[in-house]
């Protein structure tokens, strides 16, 4: 998916502070004086409008009774020594069953339009773990694009970046090519494999802090 891209002769680090300061000007909650990092990053600023202040660790990203196959998608943050995180915050937005970003036509917002009203925040317990419960997104109308739910991670005063999509590992759209590719992405590997459990599925996405990102600046809790 393509990112939003700063301009050229602007320096990451005047424009990580440069968003940072028009969002605290906004009005966004504090954490937008985290840094962003991992550029160019699109929408990365969209992830701090209308951000909680205490989100859950399990989290409603489609409401309940929205159309579709009900999905249950759990991962825990993990350190790069491997140990659980908790405190972390992940921000999730996907299409509906029919591959569309649903609603939100009328926010003024153009970064909430795009991502539509399938959006939530979650935040890691002790144990590192995150739950979103949902529905498996469909591909975009009259495409191949595989089935795929955004995330981005926010550590709270150190760093917010966005990581590679959840990729489904029977989604027929999956090539084999794009699955090698997500096996070596941004935060660790995308795709998952789910199973069914009753009338829905279950996933698991497990989140490694800071890997593969670009500037990241490896801080401690």
């Amino acid at each position: 998916m393509p990112r939003l891209a700063y301009p050229s002769f602007i320096p990451a680090f005047c424009f990580n502070q440069a968003m940072a300061l028009w969002l605290f000007l906004a009005g966004a909650p504090a954490a937008a004086a985290t840094p962003i990092v991992g550029l160019p990053c699109e929408d990365c600023e969209v992830p701090l409008i209308g951000l909680p202040a205490n989100p859950p660790s399990t989290a409603q990203l489609a409401p309940e009774g929205e159309p579709g196959q009900a999905l249950r998608l759990t991962g825990r943050f993990l350190d790069a020594a491997g140990h659980p995180r908790g405190g972390v915050i992940v921000y999730a937005h996907q299409t509906d069953q029919s591959g569309i970003y649903p609603g939100e036509r009328s926010n003024r917002d153009p970064g909430i339009r795009r991502h539509g009203r399938l959006r939530a925040w979650a935040t890691s317990d002790a144990e590192g773990r995150y739950t979103f419960l949902t529905v498996r997104p469909g591909s975009y109308p009259g495409t191949t694009m595989p089935q795929h739910i955004h995330l981005y991670v926010i550590e709270p005063g150190c760093a917010l970046y966005y990581i590679d999509d959840v990729l489904f590992r029977d989604d027929p759209h999956l090539t084999p090519a794009a699955a090698r590719k997500a096996d070596q992405g941004r935060g660790g590997s995308g795709i998952v494999t789910p199973r069914r459990i009753g009338s829905g599925w279950l996933a698991q996405r497990d989140i490694m802090l800071g890997r593969n990102i670009p500037g990241y600046p490896s801080c401690t809790p």
